[in-house]
């Protein structure tokens, strides 16, 4: 199973935002450039994360980004599932349709699979992925301002 780079950069964010200070307030195109990921695909990923309650996006002069109480104790099989998009692992009915998708038992097998990868997430969560030794890196990534 491999998570989309959506769902890849959005948790990189939610964790980059998990180890800032409780009044630091960090804009999209900082974590960008501190995550090293496309500030197009970070504004795109935080709006995603605004929509979820995650994070917090204030506009204008003396906002920016901050974690949400729901955000820190959020579940990260519970996000994975929500970032990713729904849909099969494999494309059953990609033109052209898959000529055994009538009777393949392949497919349900694949989606009890994606499942139990989720579950094996559902009891991680944001505030533990930074616990030591990840939170002293993610602090250290230089910010630019």
């Amino acid at each position: 199973m491999r998570l989309t780079a959506f769902t890849d950069i959005s948790l990189r964010i939610v964790m980059r935002l998990a180890v800032s200070g409780r009044d630091e307030l960090l804009t999209t195109r900082e974590v960008a450039e501190a995550l090293v990921v496309p500030y197009t695909h970070a504004a795109k990923a935080v709006a995603r994360l605004s929509e979820l309650g995650v994070v917090e996006a204030r506009r204008g002069r003396g906002g920016g980004l901050q974690l949400t109480e729901a955000g820190r104790s959020a579940s990260v099989g519970v996000l994975a599932r929500q970032l990713e998009s729904a849909g099969d692992v494999v494309g059953c009915d990609d033109a052209p349709p898959c000529p055994l998708r009538a009777a393949c038992r392949l497919r349900s097998a694949l989606r009890q699979a994606q499942e139990a990868f989720f579950a094996s997430l559902d009891t991680v969560t944001v505030a533990s992925l930074v616990d030591s030794p990840t939170g002293p890196v993610l602090l250290n990534l230089p910010v630019h301002r």
